[in-house]
C-alpha cells in the first residue's frame, strides 16, 4: 500500500501530475529508448573536439533536428531552442493532447537553463576574427538568439504558444527548477497545460571546458563511456554534456477530463541556498532542502523508494552529497540510491529533468537503473541502498526523490509519487 502524502488530501484542481515526456539526451532520442540504454548500460559519452580547446570527451545528443523545425528555423536559431522544440514537440505528442484544439494563450513555457548566451557570443567573436573584429560583420540574429527567454521563445514560435514563456535560471539545479515552476503556475491559474524541465547547449561553448580544465574538474578516460564516474575513487572531473527533458504538465482534475495516462504527481520539492562559496557545496544546506521536499510532502525518508542522485564525479561534489544524504537516509537501507550522470554526463541545465526521466519508468518495471563505472567505491560515497553497476529489481516503487544542486550554492529537490 502507498504511504499517504500531503498532496493526495487536495482537491484534484491542485494536484498536479506528469502526463507527457519528451526528451534527447547522448543515449536516447525519447523517453523508451533512454530507458533501454539505462538498463541495458549503454553510455552515450564520446570523443569530442572543440575550437581552441582541442580534444575531450563530451554526452553528444543525436536527434533529427528537421522532425519539427524547418532549415530556415534551425539557422535562425539556437542549439538550446533546437532541443526545447524537439522536447516540447515530443513531451505534448507523448502525452495524447487534442493539440489542434488546445487553447495556446493557456499553454505556458517553463525551461531551466544554466546559462544561455556564451555559443553564439563565441560563434560571432569566432567570424569576426577572420575579418580583423569588424563588427559589421556581427549577426543581426544575435540578440534574439541570447536572450535569456531564447529556449523557451523558440519553443512558443515554432508552436505557436501564446501564454507565459520564459527560462528559469538556476545553474545545474535549473531542470528541477522548471518543473517547480511549471507546477505553482497549475495551482495559481495563470495556465491550464505546463510545458517544464530544462535545455543544455554547453558542450557548443569552449569556455564550460576551459573553465573546468582550469579547476582541474573535468573528466579524462582512455575508454570515453567510462569517463563519468560518480562515487568511484578514480573518478576525476566532470563529462559536459547536452541534452533536454521537457514534460507536460497538468492539474488532475484536466488530466482525468481528458482520461490521460499519468506518468507522476509532483508531491513535493523545494529549494534553498548554501550562501558558503561559489562552488563547493555544503551537506548541511542540502539536506535541509531533501528534509523540506519530504516535510512538504507529507513524507518520511524511508517512503523514498529511489533517490536520483546529482552527483556530478568531481571529489568533493560526490562526498559533500553523500555527507548531506546519510544525513538524511542513514537508516533507511530499503531507499535505493542511484546516478544518471555516469551514463551520459552532465547535462547542466537539463541534468535534474533528464535525471528524472530516467527513473520515472519504474513506477511500471520496478526495476532501480545502477550507477555505472563504479570500480572502486570511495568510502566516502559509501550509503546503504546504492546501486551499482547492475540493475536492481524492488518490490515497490511509489516515491522517487531527485536531487539537482548547482554553482552559487542553489539547491532543488522535487519528489515524483505514483498515481
Amino acid at each position: 500500500m502507498i504511504a499517504p502524502n500531503r498532496a493526495s488530501k487536495l482537491p484534484d484542481d491542485q494536484r498536479i501530475v506528469i502526463t507527457g515526456i519528451g526528451l534527447t539526451a547522448p543515449n536516447g532520442n525519447d523517453w523508451e529508448s533512454m530507458r533501454e540504454s539505462l538498463l541495458e548500460k549503454r553510455s552515450g559519452v564520446q570523443p569530442y573536439e572543440i575550437r581552441y580547446f582541442g580534444k575531450t570527451l563530451a554526452g553528444v545528443c543525436d536527434f533529427d533536428t528537421k522532425r519539427y523545425q524547418a532549415k530556415k528555423e534551425i539557422r535562425r536559431g539556437t542549439r538550446a531552442g533546437s532541443v526545447g522544440v524537439y522536447a516540447a514537440n515530443e513531451a505534448v505528442k507523448h502525452s495524447g493532447l487534442d493539440w489542434e484544439n488546445v487553447d495556446r494563450s493557456r499553454v505556458g513555457i517553463y525551461v531551466g537553463v544554466t546559462e544561455h548566451g556564451n555559443v553564439e557570443t563565441e560563434n560571432e567573436i569566432y567570424v569576426i576574427k577572420g575579418f580583423d573584429y569588424d563588427t559589421s560583420c556581427w549577426s543581426h540574429h544575435h540578440n534574439p538568439r541570447t536572450v535569456a527567454n531564447n529556449p523557451a521563445g523558440e519553443i512558443a514560435l515554432n508552436m505557436g504558444i501564446t501564454g507565459p514563456h520564459y527560462t528559469i535560471g538556476a545553474a545545474c539545479a535549473a531542470g528541477n527548477a522548471g518543473l517547480i515552476q511549471g507546477a505553482q503556475m497549475l495551482r495559481l491559474g495563470e495556465c491550464d497545460l505546463a510545458i517544464a524541465g530544462g535545455t543544455s547547449e554547453s558542450i557548443h561553448t569552449f569556455g564550460i571546458f576551459a573553465s573546468f580544465n582550469s579547476q582541474n574538474a573535468l573528466a579524462r578516460h582512455d575508454d570515453p563511456t567510462r569517463a563519468s564516474r560518480p562515487f568511484d575513487t578514480q573518478r576525476n572531473g566532470i563529462v559536459v554534456a547536452e541534452g533536454g527533458c521537457l514534460y507536460t504538465m497538468e492539474r488532475l482534475s484536466d488530466a482525468k477530463a481528458r482520461d490521460a495516462k499519468i506518468y507522476g504527481e509532483l508531491v513535493g520539492y523545494a529549494m534553498n541556498t548554501d550562501a558558503t562559496d561559489f562552488v563547493l557545496p555544503n551537506p548541511e544546506r542540502q539536506s535541509q532542502c531533501v528534509q523540506m521536499a519530504l516535510d512538504r510532502a507529507g513524507l518520511a525518508a524511508e517512503d523514498i523508494d529511489i533517490v536520483s542522485t546529482h552527483a556530478t564525479g568531481t571529489n568533493s561534489g560526490d562526498t559533500q552529497e553523500c555527507d548531506a544524504l546519510r544525513r538524511v537516509f542513514g537508516d533507511s537501507p530499503g531507499t535505493k540510491i542511484n546516478n544518471t550522470k555516469s551514463y551520459i554526463g552532465h547535462a547542466m541545465g537539463a541534468a535534474g529533468a533528464l535525471e528524472l526521466a530516467g527513473n520515472l519508468k519504474s513506477f511500471e518495471d520496478r526495476v532501480v537503473h545502477p550507477t555505472i563505472n563504479v570500480d572502486d567505491l570511495d568510502p566516502s560515497c559509501e550509503l546503504p541502498g546504492l546501486v551499482l553497476n547492475e540493475p536492481q529489481e524492488v518490490s515497490r516503487v511509489d516515491y522517487i526523490l531527485n536531487n539537482s544542486f548547482g554553482m552559487l550554492g542553489i539547491n532543488s529537490v522535487v519528489i515524483i509519487g505514483r498515481v
